[in-house]
């Protein structure tokens, strides 16, 4: 009996752990709807094909186990290609393509990092590479600045 406990308790502990392997990304249009019914914020990560500091923030930072466990906790994590004027959603009533919702975002450098208030109202942003420890002082601060309620 205590070795099914045991197996029982280490299947749910690894289960759990598994879930948290990686960030939960999403496509914008999901995420919206995501908030709809769970609301949190939206961190929209705006990236190009050919940025190389992109894709060490995937490779080190989005790997990062207390980076996904805060994204994954705290977000919506949406994935946005600066340059993809194929895809398109719509939102707020208007269909954009990820490049121009980028463009509306007023992103000009990549990668940047794109908070959006449950309200999907105000955003703020976070440009450039930066390590786990970085991103989330970085991410903390912003939100903390950004977002706060003013007296």
């Amino acid at each position: 009996m205590k070795k099914i406990i045991f197996l029982f308790a280490f299947v749910f502990a690894s289960t759990i752990a598994f879930s948290q392997e990686k960030i939960e990304w999403m496509k914008f249009e999901e995420a919206v709807a995501a908030n709809e019914s769970n609301p949190k914020m939206l961190i929209v990560d705006v990236y190009t094909d050919w940025c190389g500091w992109c894709k060490k923030m995937d490779k080190e930072t989005f790997t990062d186990p207390k980076v996904i466990e805060y994204i994954n906790q705290n977000f919506h994590a949406v994935k946005l290609n600066a340059e993809d004027s194929q895809r398109t959603f719509e939102f707020g009533g208007q269909e954009f393509s990820e490049a121009q919702m980028a463009a509306a975002m007023r992103v000009r450098s990549y990668p940047n990092f794109v908070v959006i208030e449950p309200s999907m109202k105000n955003i703020a942003q976070l440009p450039g590479y930066r390590t786990p420890d970085q991103f989330m002082d970085g991410l903390n601060e912003l939100i903390e600045k950004a977002f706060r309620i003013k007296p």
